[in-house]
């Protein structure tokens, strides 16, 4: 049985939940070591970084990378879930006011940067130790917490009333379907994500994104390995290579001394993540350097790194 270590990019289709593709990518691989780095909604689509085997340890890594998407928000009709899964049918739409690309475009502008925003009543969000799409449901009076997020850019693609399109590219822990909701309070008449896709996490895009199809396809042809980011690939801190007397110790968490180092490649900051490479420069593990990179070409050999996770 091949064993696969790496990253996958999937293309997530419409109606299924992130969990369901892993088991169906469980199934199709046939291995169980298989995580991502971040939820979709069902009736959301676009890319899934699937982690597969070793891989799996540096899921935590990858979840802060900056997400974009393709949102369609459509004007004048409200959501209790903010999303079509909870549009009232017999509710009238509300009069969506005459508005022009640059009015739009003001408007969305006045979301860019770091915002408070409120986690959606229907969301997997935990209050008291129970998740608040539990409560809802049960239709219990909820006040969703607050938590900051950062829009980092948000871009005017497409304005035909009432249906808004745009880019928009921000930090993790966003809700686009809460962005739309305010958007459609901060117009007046209240708004929906009625479409979503995400199309580009860190550096990777959905182009190069596989669908279930093409991975079982893959799979049963034996070429699914060429399709796999590497660790090394995907991992873009400093790193610090050790020699080969050093490089089996470090599974155990062994203690790191500088006599241990025989290649630096990039400079880092104390406190800073870092990788640790064996003799051959395979990650093993990511942990914090107590002193920069500077200062470590020049000290005397006591222990300075701390693990954060071990890639065994």
């Amino acid at each position: 049985m091949i064993q696969y270590d790496g990253i996958l990019l999937c293309d997530k289709p419409y109606g299924m939940t992130s969990h369901r593709v892993i088991d169906i990518l469980r199934q199709t691989i046939g291995q169980k070591k298989i995580g991502h780095t971040g939820t979709l909604d069902p009736r959301a689509i676009g890319l899934l970084l699937i982690c597969l085997g070793r891989a799996t340890k540096i899921s935590q890594f990858l979840g802060d990378l900056d997400k974009t998407y393709e949102a369609e928000i459509t004007l004048g009709v409200r959501s209790s879930t903010y999303d079509s899964e909870g549009i009232i049918p017999d509710e009238n739409p509300k009069p969506v006011p005459s508005l022009t690309s640059n009015e739009i475009e003001k408007i969305l502008s006045e979301f860019k940067g770091l915002i408070r925003q409120k986690v959606p009543a229907f969301s997997a969000v935990k209050v008291d130790g129970q998740k608040l799409y539990k409560l809802a449901r049960k239709g219990k009076k909820i006040n969703p917490p607050e938590k900051e997020i950062e829009i980092k850019d948000i871009s005017l693609t497409r304005w035909i009333s009432p249906l808004i399109t745009c880019r928009v590219t921000c930090s993790k822990g966003t809700y686009i379907r809460s962005l739309a909701n305010d958007i459609g309070e901060k117009i007046g008449c209240g708004a929906y994500l009625s479409r979503l896709s995400r199309t580009r996490i860190g550096t990777y895009g959905l182009k190069e994104a596989l669908t279930l199809t093409e991975i079982k396809h893959y799979r049963e042809a034996g070429a699914l390995k060429k399709h796999l980011r590497p660790i090394e690939d995907v991992l873009s801190y400093p790193s610090l290579k050790t020699d080969e007397t050093f490089s089996a110790g470090i599974v155990s968490g062994r203690p790191l001394h500088r006599a241990n180092i025989i290649e630096f490649q990039g400079d880092f900051e104390a406190g800073q993540l870092i990788c640790l490479k064996d003799h051959g420069g395979r990650i093993m593990a990511v942990g914090k350097s107590d002193i920069n990179s500077g200062e470590l070409r020049n000290h005397d050999g006591a222990n300075f790194f701390n693990y954060v996770r071990v890639l065994n």
